[in-house]
């Protein structure tokens, strides 16, 4: 059976918000397309997570590390920041968490080294910034942030992108900081499933301008310096004409299928809403290639906030103008 979750904090006109529905209860013939007025939506992943393989204080746990992050961007939202401030602080609070595979949560490639990737997009000005395969980063978003403001170029890698992080005074960690013991199980299980995951905001300023970024710590046993979808720009995040998304799962079909661009093509071109951009690409068409490919949260310049993923969770959460979070984690 197929699944949509499009959720958000629903904005009233007297101001004061409906309460949203429970990831309980939430499926694709109940869930409610909704708008708020400024805000972000964010996502820390999606994969097989379910009821089953998750203690209650686990859950706890993810839910509050990602009401921490929303609140955070809310904070520089609400201060008149913009939504690429907004991104950034957000998803530094993700990447310095061990619950995310982005940052000090990063997993281990088959070599039992680290290789971050993140990528950052203005949407009122279709600036770019992406890093790949960087290990000495303490936060890859920071980094590309900078090779979008500081440098002429979109997307740098490896030595050369730590070279640029040193020149432009960025905190740099031993490759140690990476190192978590759940991480580090994870590959000597080497599981026939891969751990995919990735950390990823979308937020509208009050100006109305869109700003989307995604992080990650790869794909756990990775070999050859594969990249995935997460620094590459129109496949793991966009932003532009009014629609921004960040996606997260099996990186390679992201990038073939230019996911992220193709929403908001879709949206743009074909007079869609949001949401069934989002859910024709990954409900029918990465579906139809591959289940359980992950999914995307997105955002467009009305407000409409949109999480949808063909994977039994998500971890998720937005924020409106009113700074009530809202985390979900399961379909």
């Amino acid at each position: 059976m197929r699944w949509i979750l499009v959720a958000a904090l629903v904005l009233a006109s007297c101001g004061a918000p409906e309460p949203p529905a429970t990831d309980d209860t939430e499926s694709a013939a109940v869930a409610a397309q909704a708008t708020i007025e400024w805000g972000l939506v964010m996502h820390g992943g999606a994969g097989t997570i379910t009821r089953e393989n998750m203690t209650a204080e686990q859950e706890a746990e993810y839910r509050s590390k990602l009401t921490e992050a929303l609140t955070a961007g809310h904070a520089v939202l609400e201060a008149d920041g913009s939504a690429l401030d907004a991104v950034v602080a957000a998803i530094n609070i993700l990447e310095d968490s061990p619950l995310f595979n982005a940052g000090k949560g990063a997993v281990f490639t088959a070599d039992g080294t680290y290789s971050l990737d993140a990528s950052i997009m203005d949407g009122a000005t279709l600036r770019a910034g992406a890093v790949a395969g960087v290990a000495t980063v303490r936060n890859p978003i920071t980094l590309a942030r900078r090779v979008m403001e500081e440098s002429r170029h979109v997307f740098l890698s490896g030595e050369g992108a730590e070279a640029f992080a040193r020149e432009q005074g960025l905190e740099l960690v031993e490759p140690e900081y990476f190192y978590t013991e759940r991480r580090w199980q994870q590959l000597q299980a080497a599981q026939a499933e891969e751990v995919l995951g990735t950390v990823g905001v979308v937020a509208l300023d009050r100006s109305g301008n869109l700003a989307a970024g995604t992080s990650t710590g790869g794909m756990t046993n990775k070999r050859w310096g594969r990249i995935g979808d997460s620094p590459v720009i129109g496949a793991g995040t966009y932003a532009g004409e009014g629609c921004g998304v960040s996606g997260t799962g099996w990186g390679e079909y992201f990038i073939r299928n230019v996911v992220a661009y193709d929403i908001c093509a879709r949206v743009r071109y074909q007079a869609v809403t949001l949401a069934e951009a989002a859910d024709a690409v990954i409900m029918e068409r990465l579906e139809a290639q591959e289940p359980e490919t992950g999914g995307v949260i997105a955002l467009d310049g009305g407000g409409h906030v949109v999480a949808t993923f063909n994977t039994p969770g998500m971890y998720r959460g937005w924020i409106g103008a009113d700074g009530e979070a809202v985390t979900a984690i399961y379909r």
